[in-house]
């Protein structure tokens, strides 16, 4: 492997950073604001974009800022894993910025300056945990995206988003701090490094009960994964605005969680210690309860973005699950459902929101007949629904056939029921919402009332077409994130 020194993943960390600045001296001025923070979205994700040939070339990049420790250095890497994450954030950043124009002014959003800057500095954080060469620095942007996100929770500023803000920041800090630093510490002191490698960096020094410990407050730790009992953060956390549930709890933040798990299974502890201890098993047991439980409290919310919160916990643990198969389409089905769960569930946050802007509705039972009245958005949420599910004609189908031959090839059927049971849940809390959307009949029709209700504006709407369109695209044409899967766990 051809190994490129580049200060690139640097520069795309740093993009966003500089401009927060720019963004606070154009607080009366928000035109120029939302000029800047289009501009440096296309610069970050045009770097991102120039270096997948090198990648795909099977080059690794690499970029060394500095050095705390040997074998503990603030680096920056570039492989297939990193790369996929990077395109899935950037481009969906991009994406968001124009949805945050719309659902932020038309609500009339208080401290918008103030929300769009910690939005930079939280993507800024996601592309630093994506290049991460190394647990150190996968660490060290884990807290500041934690630290980031907290005004963003905090954004309305009443007395239940404080509390909710609270609870987010105690869980996730209080599980980082708690166990993935302690574990951290331990690799380091008994490897002497914290380097990712897909080979692992025990080499034969841990026992069995030690490496148990070790993975469970790995897995526990990185709480933002939403891996039950460290998952009511993401509930409480919906009442923030609509976009940072969006990017933030949909892509950013959670997908930072289960990145993290991803890259430890794979780079700190590497399949064969896993597979040799039957640790696997252990892991998928969790990751199943979290899918089925989370799932079932699901059907009983009537609140769309709480019903989408457990959604996502549920969706998060598939990750989890098939990395911890550990065979070849297991991994593949897991890693790259980091992808297609963020484009669906992403258009499911944006119809959510367009729904609130334009009706003032956020509960299930009253958006019977609604879909008549915008078209566009609950054919959007059909798409991104049918891609949560995993049923063609979305990337969902993709990610999930290839988890359901995991279990196949790593001789555990049993957990393919697991994954079965799952999507017929997934079906029974999303589909119902488009049939009486399209079929059902609301409080006005009954009346006979005529209430005007249309799309929400354009900037809204345009942003959940095309991810929902991107979902349908990803079921045709998945093979070059499929590429950069296999290159980055060398299948």
């Amino acid at each position: 492997m051809e190994i490129l020194i580049s200060i690139k993943p640097l520069l795309t960390v740093l993009v966003p950073l500089l401009v927060i600045p720019i963004l606070v001296s154009s607080s009366q001025k928000p035109n120029v604001r939302e000029a800047w923070i289009f501009g440096a979205g296309f610069v970050m994700f045009f770097l991102v974009a120039s270096m997948v040939p090198a990648v795909l070339s099977g080059s690794k990049i690499v970029f060394t800022l500095f050095e705390l420790a040997p074998g503990a250095d603030i680096a920056f890497q570039v492989d297939g894993l990193g790369m996929l994450f990077a395109l899935v954030a950037g481009s969906l950043y991009i994406v968001t910025s124009l949805y945050s124009i719309g659902y932020m002014r038309g609500l009339k959003e208080h401290g918008q300056t103030r929300f769009v800057s910690f939005f930079a500095l939280a993507i800024s954080a996601t592309m630093g945990a994506a290049f991460s060469a190394n647990l150190l620095t996968l660490y060290l942007f884990y807290e500041i995206l934690s630290l980031a996100t907290y005004p963003l929770v905090a954004h309305h500023e009443d007395a239940k988003s404080r509390i909710s803000a609270r609870r987010y920041l105690v869980f996730i800090l209080g599980t980082s701090i708690g166990l993935v630093l302690p574990a951290m510490i331990y690799c380091y002191h008994v490897t002497g490094t914290l380097a990712f490698s897909t080979a692992g960096i025990f080499a034969g020094q841990l026992s069995k009960p030690a490496a148990t410990v070790l993975l469970l407050m790995f897995v526990f730790g990185f709480a933002k994964a939403g891996i039950m009992p460290f998952h009511s953060w993401l509930p409480a956390a919906m009442v923030a605005p609509t976009p940072v549930s969006a990017l933030l709890h949909a892509v950013a933040v959670v997908k930072v969680g289960v990145f993290s798990i991803v890259r430890v299974i794979t780079g700190i502890f590497g399949v064969d210690l896993l597979a040799h201890f039957n640790l696997g098993v252990v892991v998928m047991v969790i990751a199943s309860f979290t899918i089925i439980v989370s799932s079932c409290i699901a059907l009983s919310q009537d609140e769309l973005k709480r019903r989408l919160a457990f959604s996502t916990i549920s969706q998060l643990s598939y990750i989890v699950f098939g990395v911890a198969l550990l065979s070849p389409s297991g991994q593949l089905g897991g890693v790259i459902h980091i992808l297609m769960h963020a484009f669906g569930k992403i258009t499911l946050f944006f119809c959510a929101g367009a729904i609130f802007v334009a009706t003032g509705k956020k509960y299930i039972s009253q958006m019977k007949g609604l879909g008549r009245q915008m078209p566009v958005t609950f054919a959007a949420f059909f798409i991104g629904s049918l891609g949560v599910i995993g049923l063609p004609p979305t990337g969902g189908f993709y990610s999930k056939w290839n988890l359901i031959l995991g279990t196949l090839e790593a001789g555990q059927t049993i957990f393919m029921v697991v994954l079965l049971v799952s999507s017929f849940l997934n079906a029974f809390y999303f589909l119902p919402i488009v049939y009486q959307a399209f079929f059902g009949k609301g409080k006005d029709d009954l009346s006979g009332a005529r209430v005007k209700i249309q799309e929400a504006n354009l900037c809204l709407v345009l942003p959940l077409a095309i991810t929902a369109l991107a979902s349908i695209g990803l079921f045709f044409f998945p093979q070059m994130f499929v590429d950069l899967i296999t290159l980055g766990l060398n299948l």
